[in-house]
C-alpha cells in the first residue's frame, strides 16, 4: 500500500536524523538541513500529523538492567475459537518479562520476545506465566546469542 505524502529531500533528511536520535533538538536538526528551528519544528509536526512519525520510544539496555537472557518464543494456540486472540494478547501483554507480542502467519500464531535475569528465571516465567496463558498449545524457544542492528528502510 503506497501513500503519496509529497515528502521532499528535507523531510527525508529530518526522518533520517530522527531515526538516528529522536532526542535531537529542532534547532540542531535545522542547522544540519538548512532550516530555522521554527521551520524544522513545523516540518516535524507535519510529519507527526500525517502519521509518518507514529511516535518515539525509549530503548533500554536489558542486559545492563540485569536481564541477561533474551528468548524468542513461538506460540501456537491449541484452542483457536475457544479462546479469542484478544484474550490471549491481553493476558500475555500483562507479563512484564514479555517485551513484544507479534501476531504472525506461519507455524506459530505468535512470536514473543521475553527477557529474564538468567535461564532459571526464564524457566520460571515460561512455566508459571507463559504456559498458563489461555489457549497455549505448542511453544518453541530460541535463545538470543547475539544481536546486530540492521539498517531500516531509511538506511539508519
Amino acid at each position: 500500500m503506497s501513500h503519496d505524502f509529497d515528502l521532499d529531500d528535507v523531510d527525508w533528511a529530518l526522518l533520517k536524523l530522527l531515526s538516528k536520535d529522536s532526542g535531537q533538538s529542532a534547532g540542531a536538526m535545522g542547522r544540519k538541513v538548512g532550516l530555522s528551528q521554527p521551520a524544522t519544528w513545523r516540518r516535524i509536526r507535519r510529519l507527526k500529523d500525517l502519521g509518518i512519525i507514529a511516535g518515539t520510544r525509549l530503548v533500554l539496555d536489558a542486559e545492563k538492567l540485569g536481564f541477561g537472557v533474551t528468548v524468542f518464543l513461538g506460540v501456537k494456540l491449541a484452542t483457536k475459537g475457544q479462546v479469542s486472540l484478544e484474550d490471549f494478547e491481553r493476558a500475555v501483554s500483562a507479563i512484564p518479562e514479555v517485551q513484544s507480542v507479534e501476531h504472525v502467519l506461519g507455524i506459530y500464531d505468535y512470536r514473543l520476545r521475553v527477557v529474564a535475569r538468567d535461564l532459571g528465571d526464564f524457566e520460571r516465567v515460561l512455566r508459571r506465566r507463559v504456559m498458563m496463558l489461555p489457549g497455549v498449545g505448542n511453544v518453541e524457544a530460541n535463545v538470543l546469542l547475539s544481536e546486530e542492528r540492521r539498517p531500516g528502510p531509511l538506511g539508519v
